[in-house]
Order: C-alpha cells, then structure tokens, then sequence
C-alpha cells in the first residue's frame, strides 16, 4: 500500500490506511480514478453517485472521497459545503447533562455566558439537541449533548451556511472562548 502522500494530507483527516480499508484504495488512487473518469467536470453529486454505482464505494464513503478528491483538485475548501461553509466545536465539562443542557436552553443562564447572543431556538429535544437559527438565520447550528460518564457532558456544535473559510475561523475562535467561559461557569 502506498503511504499516506502530502497531497492527500492537505485536504483530509482521513489517512490513506483507514482509506484503503474501507474502500481498497489509497487516495492517489482514488485521484487518478476520478481524473480518468472526468470528475473535475462533475458535481459533488455526479462524483458520488459515479463512486457509488461504478467503483462500488460505499455509501459514507463516497462523500469523503469525493470530498477529498474536490478539495485536492481546487474544486472545494476545506470546510466547504453545498451550502456554504460548516464549523465545528465540541467540548468535554465536568458536570451532569441536565446541567449543561440547561446552560443552553435557558436564557437566563445561557445570558450569563453568551451575553446578547443572536439566536432562536427553533426546535429543542430536552437533553439531547437544540436546532438553533444565528444571527437572524444567517447560519444555523445544531448543538448536541452526550453524556460522558458520571458528572461529565460533552457539547458538540455544527454551524452551517457560513460565508467564507474567514467566518469558520472566526466562529471556532468565538465558540472555543464561550465554551471555556461556559466551563469556568459551571465548574465554578
């Protein structure tokens, strides 16, 4: 199996063994099959389908190589979607996940940590997720809960339809620090 090459290291976090694995190519291969078969001509869509009937790639597989062949060929950025950019930020605090939820759901506790935040809640699972609209529904965000053993939560926050590479920088920079307040809060 060919190592793991510095093209490939550019554009994904998924290395060439984990790849081969899965699909029984590494990524060069994969770049020279989609090159042969027009992919630089071709949707995401068309490159997934493409891998999916023709290469018998399965299903989540699909997307990450195609995704990994668009960002290598200049075709997407890194964090790039269909629908504009994502971000993504977790974090593990030690307390119950009720207790973390609520910091969340609550506005008058969530206005101690993230004061004057511009965001709607649309849709809330108690102790689960919250569907959340940001900045007058210029992005959206799902923000889930996982219980991490006793007295322990972790939050994991995707933010979709963001503008540019810029805006993923500058909202994972702004999440990270309410989180680490959020933290400071609720550990006390």
């Amino acid at each position: 199996m060919a190592q793991r090459n510095n093209q490939s290291m550019m554009f994904t976090r998924i290395g060439d063994e984990a790849l081969h694995a899965k699909t029984g190519k590494v990524w060069s291969d994969w770049f020279a099959v989609l090159d042969k078969a027009g992919a630089k001509r071709m949707s995401h869509t068309e490159i997934a389908t493409y891998l999916y009937e023709k290469q018998k790639v399965p299903g989540w597989w699909c997307q990450m190589v195609a995704v990994g062949y668009e960002q290598a060929r200049g075709l997407r950025k890194v964090h790039e979607t269909s629908t504009g950019f994502q971000s993504s930020v977790s974090k593990t605090i030690g307390v119950p996940l009720s207790t973390l939820y609520k910091a969340w759901q609550d506005e008058k506790t969530r206005s101690r940590w993230l004061p004057k935040a511009p965001m709607t809640i649309r849709k809330a699972t108690r102790n689960k997720s919250l569907r959340v609209a940001w900045d007058g529904n210029t992005s959206n965000m799902d923000v889930r809960f996982y219980a991490k053993g006793s007295g322990k939560s972790q939050i994991a926050i995707d933010q979709m339809k963001l503008r540019s590479a810029a805006d993923v920088s500058r909202m994972k920079r702004f999440w990270s620090k309410r989180l680490e307040k959020l933290q400071k809060m609720l550990e006390g």
